[in-house]
């Protein structure tokens, strides 16, 4: 149920998270997965530096080590082994399961909407035992408001300046953790609304947003 302790209290929100870097640490899955296809290529993939920039499209960062004729079948071949490389040594992000738990338990929903292929996205959300109400993948930056205007999503967590365009997009309340590859200046240069130090800090801030207490959504309890 929605709250009702205050007279300015907010609906049950549906809230929209990103997955690699706001949910899950995927930097280790994604090394193994990379480190795989350039052995298996003879193409030198200097996986460490392509985990330091993990968010965009996989075709933008294939497009660093191989010829344009040859990334989308490079991209299939990767999403082909992802399942055996990068799902085991992927953990949760702190406070993950306890930011969904948290929209949840407020009679919200929770909405993964991330630019990362579908089923190696519900993989990692199974093994993990993570249990959003709505997967959507393959959507990146301003693409990905299509999922948050069709899910209703009044608020959308991530950590890239991208997840700050896709919230705006949709007309959502960016809110940004700084535990991926952009730092907290660039978030707030984006346009973020809220800036927390990580998920661990999300349940309280979204209890007191859903009460609509004052200031909130400025402050961002950071």
């Amino acid at each position: 149920m929605a709250l009702m302790s205050s007279s300015t209290a907010r609906p049950a929100p549906t809230v929209g998270f990103d997955l690699d870097m706001t949910l899950i640490d995927s930097r280790p899955g994604i090394r193994a997965a990379y480190q795989a296809l350039s052995a298996e290529t003879g193409v030198p993939i200097d996986a460490d530096l392509a985990v330091t920039r993990l968010g965009p499209p996989l075709e933008l960062e294939l497009a660093h080590w191989f010829p344009e004729d040859r990334i989308a079948e490079m991209g299939d071949r990767y999403r082909e082994m992802y399942p055996t490389f990068a799902i085991t040594p992927t953990p949760a992000m702190p406070g993950a399961r306890e930011a969904i738990a948290a929209v949840q338990e407020l009679g919200g929903r929770a909405v993964v909407v991330t630019a990362k292929h579908t089923p190696n996205a519900r993989l990692h959300l199974t093994h993990l035992g993570m249990e959003p109400d709505v997967l959507v993948g393959q959507l990146w930056a301003e693409g990905k408001a299509e999922a948050l205007l069709r899910h209703r999503a009044t608020v959308y967590v991530g950590d890239h300046t991208g997840d700050v365009r896709g919230a705006r997009a949709a007309g959502a309340l960016s809110v940004a953790v700084p535990t991926g590859p952009c730092d907290e200046d660039e978030l707030r240069a984006a346009g973020a609304d809220v800036i927390l130090p990580d998920l661990t800090a999300f349940p309280a801030w979204l209890r007191a947003y859903a009460a609509g207490e004052p200031a909130v959504e400025a402050a961002g309890l950071a």
